[in-house]
C-alpha cells in the first residue's frame, strides 16, 4: 500500500512538473471589440504575428477571431453572448474590450460580462490612452479628443504612419509597436493600475486606466 502512494505521489509530481515547463499554445480566444477599427486592427495585428509563429506547428490550431461590432458596453455584452451561442468553436479564451467614453453604463456592463465569465479589457476614457501609453506613462485624466491630440504630435515625432494619428491604420499595432512600445505599455498601465482596487474603485472614477494590457499579455506569451 504504502509502495503503491509513493508511486502515485511520483507520477503527480512528474505530471505537475510537465505542467509548469509546458511550451504555452495558442488555446481558442473570442476577441470582441467595441470599435471597428483602432481595437480591430490592433488585436488584428497580433493575430496576424500569432499564426505565422504558431499556426501549423502545434496541435492546437491558434483561433483568434475579432468582431468589431461598432457598438458599446451592455450592447456589445449581449452581442458577445450572441456570438458564443452560436458560435461553431469552444472559446477558451472570451474578452470583450470597450472604452468609457459618454456611456453610463459603463460599469455596469463590465459586472456583468464578468458575471458571465467574459474578460473585461476596459479603458477609461478611450483605447487611445492605452495607444499613448506604449511611448510615455500619464496618470492625468483627459478627455479623449486630448488623448488624439498627444498621439498625433507622437506619430508626427517618431514618422509614425504619414505623420498624424489615424484610427484606421490597419498596422497600427505594428506602428506603435516600433521602439519595443508594447513592452514599453505593459509595464505603464501596471504602474497606473497598481493603485486599482476592484473592490473600492468603479472602472468608470479610475480615469485614466485601462486594463488591456491583461490580454496583450496573454497574447504574447505565444509569441514568446
Amino acid at each position: 500500500m504504502g509502495t503503491d502512494n509513493l508511486f502515485k505521489k511520483r507520477r503527480e509530481a512528474r505530471k505537475q512538473r510537465k505542467r509548469e515547463f509546458k511550451t504555452p499554445k495558442a488555446n481558442s480566444f473570442l476577441i470582441v471589440t467595441e470599435g471597428v477599427c483602432t481595437e480591430r486592427f490592433y488585436f488584428e495585428g497580433m493575430q496576424k504575428l500569432i499564426l505565422e509563429k504558431v499556426g501549423g506547428t502545434v496541435d492546437i490550431k491558434p483561433i483568434i477571431d475579432i468582431h468589431g461590432k461598432g457598438r458599446s458596453t451592455e450592447k456589445l455584452i449581449e452581442a458577445t453572448d450572441r456570438l458564443v451561442k452560436n458560435a461553431s468553436v469552444f472559446y477558451q479564451n472570451i474578452w470583450v474590450v470597450f472604452d468609457k467614453d459618454e456611456n453610463d453604463d459603463f460599469d455596469q456592463a463590465i459586472e456583468d460580462g464578468k458575471n458571465k465569465g467574459y474578460n473585461i479589457a476596459w479603458s477609461n476614457q478611450s483605447f487611445e490612452y492605452w495607444l499613448y501609453l506604449h511611448f510615455n506613462y500619464s496618470d492625468s485624466a483627459l478627455h479623449r479628443d486630448s488623448w488624439y491630440e498627444k498621439l498625433d504630435k507622437i506619430f508626427a515625432d517618431y514618422n509614425l504612419g504619414d505623420g498624424t494619428y489615424k484610427k484606421n491604420y490597419e498596422n497600427i499595432y505594428e506602428l506603435v509597436n516600433t521602439y519595443d512600445g508594447v513592452n514599453i505599455a505593459i509595464n505603464h498601465a501596471k504602474r497606473r493600475m497598481a493603485g486599482f482596487d476592484e473592490i473600492k474603485n468603479k472602472p468608470s472614477q479610475y480615469d485614466p486606466g485601462t486594463e488591456v494590457y491583461k490580454l496583450v499579455e496573454q497574447l504574447k506569451l505565444y509569441l514568446e
